[in-house]
């Protein structure tokens, strides 16, 4: 009888044994999965640039409704020009951990760094392919580096500017001399140099500010990119542009607060930058497009009517050959002098990209616009 109950005992306790095991494994297992799995975010995504039909913009809600997709349950609240913050207020705020995600044109965020000025610049990565490698040179690398420890801010990637960037107005520029006694808006202190040496005077405001500028007189023109002119085509009919680096050497920088990184888990982290990653891709594609779609539609031949402009290998020459070296030696006298052997790397590595990198061989240049119809739409 003893025994009998002995092994009953036994099987009894085993029974509880394994059962706390399995309810442990189980639990182990759940634990595991819920940290393999990203957690919901919302977040405030800022840029100084217009909404859609603006590739960036397009870009940018492209991310809104993919976020969701990725990690359920997310948000992403976009601000777009003049909504916010500036790109220098948005350094500052997501240095101090106050903002999640910024969109930053690179020249911009120069008052708060300096040293983004040294990945900045006309005349440097000047065809398609050359700017898309700008993150293989050790300039950039440098910079991505000093932000992260210097400034708290982490860098994803770099997505396109216009490759159509210019000078819009009511009247044509497109030599030195329609510059001449003329207020123009400039995107960042690097162009300045170019307009002073053009006799024009540069006024640096955010896109948020042009329409109202305009319209009061404080400014004649605007530098700005094709995408960003769609919108404002009432106001300055005439828009000039020499193609990739001619007027506007700067770039999209995506970047993040690192405070606010780094408490996200590392699941939800994988998933962000899986969504950034597809977002800049996509970005390069709508930019792209954007130019050539705005160009078969407004694009004119005679500078004399209004409608975009192309200007000829000629035309641009004459443009930089007035500017100089003007660009280079603002630029230095801007930044701090162990930042000028960086200026210098960069203009090196732009030109060897340039170079490497010939019109018409970037995979960018062959993408079938035709799939973005839908998307796309200029009016």
């Amino acid at each position: 009888m003893d025994r009998r109950i002995t092994r009953l005992s036994a099987a009894i306790s085993g029974a509880i044994f394994l059962s706390v095991l399995f309810t442990f494994l189980g639990f182990t297992e759940r634990m595991a999965f819920a940290q393999d799995k990203p957690k919901p975010v919302v977040l405030r995504f800022v840029a100084d640039l217009p909404p859609p039909p603006h590739p960036a913009g397009l870009a940018m809600k492209y991310f809104a409704e993919r976020l969701p997709q990725v990690i359920p349950g997310s948000e992403a609240r976009l601000y777009y020009a003049g909504s916010l913050y500036t790109i220098p207020e948005a350094f500052e705020a997501m240095r101090q951990g106050n903002l999640e995600l910024t969109w930053m044109q690179i020249g911009k965020a120069a008052p708060v760094e300096p040293y983004m000025m040294t990945v900045v610049g006309p005349g440097i990565l000047t065809t398609v392919g050359a700017v898309d490698s700008l993150e293989k040179t050790e300039t950039y690398k440098m910079l991505v580096e000093r932000l992260q420890k210097r400034q708290g801010v982490k860098v994803f990637g770099v997505g396109h500017m216009s490759f159509g960037m210019g000078v819009g107005g009511k009247k044509r520029y497109a030599k030195p001399d329609d510059f001449t006694g003329r207020k123009v808006r400039s995107m960042g202190p690097v162009e300045n140099a170019s307009l002073a040496a053009w006799k024009a005077s540069p006024v640096v405001m955010g896109f948020g500010e042009v329409p109202s500028a305009l319209e009061s007189g404080v400014i004649d023109g605007l530098m700005t990119s094709i995408g960003a002119w769609i919108r404002l085509r009432e106001q300055v009919p005439y828009y000039t542009m020499g193609g990739a680096g001619a007027f506007v050497g700067d770039y999209y920088m995506i970047s993040a607060s690192q405070r606010w990184w780094r408490r996200l888990t590392p699941a939800t982290q994988k998933a962000l930058e899986q969504v950034i990653a597809e977002t800049v891709q996509i970005q390069k594609e709508y930019n792209w497009c954007v130019d050539k779609m705005t160009y078969d539609k407004y694009g004119t031949k005679d500078p004399s009517k209004p409608g975009i402009y192309w200007m000829s290998p000629e035309e641009v020459g004459a443009m930089t050959s007035v500017a100089g070296d003007a660009p280079l030696r603002y630029t230095k006298s801007k930044t701090p002098p162990e930042a000028n052997k960086w200026i210098d790397n960069f203009v090196k590595e732009g030109r060897e990209l340039s170079k490497a990198n010939p019109p018409g061989s970037s995979w960018i240049e062959k993408v079938d616009c035709k799939k973005y119809a839908s998307v796309i739409i200029i009016k």
